[in-house]
């Protein structure tokens, strides 16, 4: 029987970690297989370029304008993003060769060449007394450089046939991606009141296209059995190559922020738009770079990142906010 207490505590969990964990659970009892795959993989890309689509109708021009013109926390902070916890991903990929499964070795590099959250660092930021408009700017635009960066720097550093950017792909990031910011862009000034009077809806939908490709992702997982692919020890260096990636991301950002030489609120956004990474681009973007038997696997470290960085955000935030 569930408890007042039971009920408390799960409202206590973050929405996006429990769709998440139940996009996982269907994928696990209810994969889609053979002919429907193509028909969920199309919803899939319809989900993500809706979810791109209104990205580009909230952020507002001006912001990126403004987020552009504050060099002292946009560049360091692009340099660690993409310089520092990319590498720190090809670090723990070379470390895992012969030691962890190959996929998951993978999902490593790919996981350090992500871009940040948005939604969650401007919100943590806010909750450690952070300069709020900082973060949203910064992160939004590592997001939008994430879908010109984050493919070619993986397979850049990944290089093999595996890790390929070929220009099929190439072509598939930018009409999922990058094609519908820019429409949303273009239509900011017509759409974008609809957009902020249904903030709950939009925030419902943000979550639910992330999931579904989560579910697409791994129900091809499931497909090829990755259970039997990864042993304990591998579970275990999944495990432990996270914790050691969040340890880096965070004591990284926040030193970064302060060898550029920013105040306080400004060094707490870049510590949370530096460290979190988001599957919110991860999820949609594997679905896109990898056979529908890899995906899966290889969200494994992102999606482990993800609940972990979110339960560091709120005990992280309370401490830097004390006087």
């Amino acid at each position: 029987m569930t408890t007042r207490r039971d009920v408390n505590l799960l409202s206590r969990i973050d929405p996006m970690v429990r769709l998440l964990a139940l996009a996982i659970a269907l994928a696990l009892l209810l994969p889609v297989r053979g002919p429907a795959r193509e028909v969920a993989q199309f919803i899939s890309n319809a989900a993500v370029f809706l979810l791109f689509f209104l990205n580009g109708l909230r952020l507002p021009r001006h912001e990126v304008a403004a987020g552009m013109g504050n060099h002292r926390v946009l560049w360091p902070l692009t340099a660690w993003v993409f310089g520092g916890m990319a590498l720190a991903g090809w670090g723990m990929w070379q470390l895992g060769q012969g030691w962890m499964p190959p996929l998951i070795a993978l999902g490593f590099l790919y996981l350090g060449c992500l871009p940040s959250t948005v939604q969650s660092a401007t919100a943590y930021s806010s909750l450690a007394g952070g300069n709020v408009a900082s973060s949203v700017v910064a992160a939004a635009l590592l997001n939008i450089l994430g879908v010109f960066v984050t493919a070619p720097l993986f397979s850049f550093l990944a290089g093999g046939k595996e890790a390929a950017f070929h220009a099929d792909g190439l072509v598939k990031v930018v009409t999922i991606l990058l094609l519908p910011f820019v429409i949303g862009q273009v239509l900011q000034g017509k759409l974008g009141g609809w957009v902020k009077d249904h903030r709950p809806l939009i925030t419902w939908f943000d979550r639910a296209s992330i999931a579904i490709a989560v579910y697409v992702a791994f129900s091809g997982a499931v497909e090829q059995r990755f259970w039997a692919r990864i042993d304990a020890p591998g579970w275990v260096w999944l495990a432990g190559g996270t914790a050691v990636l969040l340890a880096i991301g965070h004591v990284g950002a926040w030193l970064v922020g302060g060898l550029a030489g920013v105040d306080r609120p400004d060094r707490v956004s870049m510590l949370f738009a530096g460290a979190q990474k988001s599957i919110a681009m991860g999820a949609p973007l594997a679905t896109v770079l990898f056979p529908p038997a890899a995906a899966g696997i290889v969200l494994l470290p992102i999606l482990l990142y993800h609940l972990c960085q979110l339960v560091m955000a709120a005990p992280l935030a309370a401490r830097l906010n004390r006087p």
